[in-house]
Parts: C-alpha cells; sequence; structure tokens
C-alpha cells in the first residue's frame, strides 16, 4: 500500500529552501510595487482585527497595495541604507519598520490618504491581557438581562450568583475590571456579555515617501502638524 503524502517525512533542507523561497518572493513582490505606486506609507496598528483591516485594504484595493508580515524582510526589500536603497532616499522607510507597522503602496493623494486613515476606526470587545478602559462593577441585585440558564456560566467566571425565583441575582457588589489593569479571561467573557467593547482598532501613519519628499507624521498630533526631510 502507498504510503499518503501526509506521512512523507519532509527534511530540513526542504523546509528551509521552502521558507527562503516565500521570503524572496515577497521581496520581488514588494521591489515591484515600488516601481508600481507613487508613495510609500509605514503605520503602525493597534488591537487588530483580521477582518476588518481586511475590508479596509479591499475598500483601497484599486489605488493601493498593504503589506504586513516581517519588518526585517520588508526592510531587505527596500533597502536600509543608502547604499543597497532600491529608490532614492526609500531607505528612511525602513527606519521606522518595527514593532506592529506595515507598508501601504498606493497611488491616492496625500489628502486622501490622510483622511482615510485618521476616520478608519473600529470598536470590538477586548480580549484577555489587554488593559480595561474603565472600572466596570456590578451591584448586588437581580440581573435581568441574563437568564437563568446563564448562572452555572456566571459562576464559573467567578460572579457569586444564585437562582431566585428563576432570576439570576448577585448576592454581593461585584467588580468585572479595574481601569489600566490587564483583562482576565472571565473579564473579557463578562464584558462581552455585558456588551462592552473596550478595544479601538486603529491605524497610525508614521511616515510617508514619494520621489519627491519624504515626510514623517508625529504620532498623537494634527496631520498638519508634519515633520519633512
Amino acid at each position: 500500500m502507498p504510503k499518503s503524502k501526509r506521512n512523507r517525512p519532509v527534511t530540513l533542507s526542504k523546509t528551509k529552501k521552502k521558507g527562503r523561497e516565500h521570503k524572496e518572493g515577497i521581496v520581488e513582490t514588494i521591489r515591484k510595487a515600488v516601481e508600481n505606486y507613487n508613495s510609500i506609507y509605514v503605520f503602525s496598528f493597534e488591537n487588530m482585527r483580521n477582518l476588518k483591516f481586511k475590508e479596509f485594504r479591499e475598500k483601497l484595493k484599486s489605488h493601493s497595495r498593504f503589506f504586513l508580515g516581517s519588518n526585517k524582510v520588508m526592510q531587505v526589500a527596500l533597502g536600509r541604507t543608502d547604499a543597497d536603497e532600491v529608490r532614492t532616499g526609500i531607505h528612511k522607510v525602513s527606519e521606522f519598520l518595527h514593532g506592529d507597522a506595515g507598508i501601504c503602496f498606493t497611488n491616492l493623494p496625500k489628502e486622501e490618504v490622510e483622511r482615510l486613515f485618521a476616520e478608519f476606526q473600529e470598536h470590538d470587545f477586548a480580549r484577555t491581557g489587554t488593559n480595561a478602559t474603565e472600572k466596570v462593577e456590578l451591584n448586588e441585585g437581580p440581573l435581568d438581562q441574563f437568564s437563568h440558564e446563564m448562572e452555572p456560566f456566571l459562576r464559573k467566571q467567578g460572579m457569586p450568583v444564585r437562582l431566585n425565583k428563576g432570576v439570576i441575582e448577585l448576592v454581593a457588589d461585584f467588580v468585572v475590571c479595574e481601569e489600566g489593569k490587564p483583562l482576565s479571561p472571565e473579564a473579557s467573557r463578562i464584558l462581552r456579555l455585558l456588551g462592552i467593547k473596550m478595544a479601538t482598532f486603529q491605524l497610525h501613519l508614521i511616515c510617508r515617501w514619494s520621489p519627491e519628499d519624504f515626510e514623517i507624521y508625529k504620532a498623537g498630533s494634527d496631520l498638519s502638524e508634519i515633520e519633512s526631510s
């Protein structure tokens, strides 16, 4: 009986080659994008939500192309110094590729790009480990928003609850989370049940390169305040 593909051994040299080829493919694609688009933006992101980012990317796909992934690979593609950069001055972009960052290649006017990024904001439920944006405390008494079937689940989340004539009630005040402190898995689940969204997925422009100029956007400042060099 022939062996299934699933059981066939894969040598380490083959996996390394595949990984190298994948990286080389990304480098080549980025370098082609440099030639096909008028400008490049580096952006950072908070509370990434893949589905929402995909929707944002689709909205701009006729004029733009996005890259997220290894900052090191993107730096290699663009060049890290003026000696190995693929276009004059483009190595400056690489200097800002660190942390949660990505590249947007686009033919859209600068004002349009700035507007689209500034307006993009998506509120969502916070995940475990996210710092709470506010204190949430539930007062002792009935929790009418929950059906009686939820009582065991709420108890597992550490809530001091009981059933009273088919109604879930808190037997004492309960603090779900404290402002500025990381959310526990239990707190994250309770906030979702309460419909409280504490995470905001945002994109922030860091810098812009074009054949004519290079601009750095000051983090957290108005878009009109730009350093040029």
